[in-house]
């Protein structure tokens, strides 16, 4: 079972096999395990970090490496992370469900170390009542920011046409959605339907649901399947694709990260409605 100490680093300690984990939720994610190779890499989410086996360390777009206990980077920004364990904290943030003006301090819209010891004493915390429960672990979506932020983070109320479009993604991101198919859908002409899907969203379509695509690996962690068939059941043409793609998200391998999660214990929940205006 998880144990912390009087490090501002987290507990030198090594994380047992016993305790990796996975809590996948539509729009939330909380991991527990090896934090895996250095490489460049950026989500679609809103990240945090915090460390477990002594100091973490995070490099933002090639910049100087930066020493912390807990860091946060903003959806689609480029960074490589690194621990002084093998294993790390970290949760996702999907930014299409969250009010941006009613995030606490910690996630507003900036990357980097942040200086939160009783946020990353709260994780370690939670991580441990998790490991603990066992089998008997009984978790809803609704239960993620009560337990690892304190409160319900805000929801965001996007336009109807482009909360539809939104949906349509993340209940089948393997699907080919092509954005002239989904501007008919909201009933948009295509130039006003990717300029209103930007302002939305705060990213291009092609950007959203390449992220979606990528994301949704995560359903697939314990799959017996080759690669070649893995890849067709997450919506990519061939496996150089897919790789292509799950090496810029995730900075790893797909055969890195379905190998990597044999072990890992994975709780998993089916998507919700946005809110709409």
């Amino acid at each position: 079972m998880p144990t912390s100490n009087s490090s501002p680093f987290g507990a030198h300690r090594r994380c047992a096999s016993a305790e990796r984990m996975m809590w996948i939720t539509p729009d939330r994610v909380f991991y527990a395990g090896l934090l895996g190779a250095q490489t460049l890499h950026s989500k679609g989410s809103i990240q945090l970090y915090v460390a477990l086996e002594g100091p973490l360390r995070i490099r933002l777009e090639g910049g100087a490496w930066q020493t912390c206990e807990v860091a946060v980077v903003q959806p689609y920004v480029r960074h490589q992370t690194a621990c002084e364990g093998r294993h790390v904290l970290s949760m996702y943030v999907e930014p299409e469900t969250v009010d941006p003006r009613r995030l606490p301090a910690m996630l507003l819209e900036r990357s980097g170390v942040v200086i939160a010891p009783a946020f990353a004493a709260r994780v370690r915390r939670c991580h441990a009542r998790m490991v603990a429960a066992g089998r008997d672990l009984d978790l809803q979506p609704c239960d993620f920011d009560m337990m690892i932020f304190g409160e319900s983070l805000g929801a965001r109320v996007l336009d109807r046409r482009i909360a539809a479009v939104v949906q349509r993604i993340k209940q089948n991101p393997a699907a080919q959605a092509l954005a002239e198919d989904c501007a008919a859908q909201a009933t948009l002409s295509f130039s006003r339907f990717l300029h209103l899907f930007k302002r939305e969203m705060g990213v291009p379509f092609r950007a959203f649901r390449m992220w979606k695509r990528a994301r949704s690996l995560l359903q697939y962690l314990h799959s017996d399947e080759s690669l070649t068939f893995l890849a067709l059941d997450v919506g990519y043409p061939d496996s150089t694709h897919f790789s292509h793609s799950i090496r810029n998200s995730f900075g790893l391998s797909p055969s890195d990260i379905v190998v990597g999660s044999r072990k890992l214990r994975v709780i998993e929940h089916s998507a919700a409605p946005l809110a709409t205006r």
